[in-house]
């Protein structure tokens, strides 16, 4: 069903939305979502850090 999409029914519905919301806020949105992109990976990155300093010391289990 999508594969059916070429280069005009792109293009009508780039101007459907140009219409709908107009230029500038169509680029105030795509930079928030570019924010919030950015805002997420960054989360996933940070809690990857944390995971390992929130872990207690390892305790030497050995027996000598």
């Amino acid at each position: 069903m999508f594969r059916d999409f070429g280069i005009p029914e792109l293009l009508i519905i780039l101007v459907i939305v140009v219409l709908l919301f107009g230029p500038g806020r169509i680029g105030k949105v795509a930079g928030e979502l570019g924010k919030g992109i950015r805002n997420f990976r960054d989360g996933l990155s940070r809690k990857d850090d944390t995971d390992d300093a929130n872990k207690p010391p390892e305790e030497n289990t050995e027996k000598r």
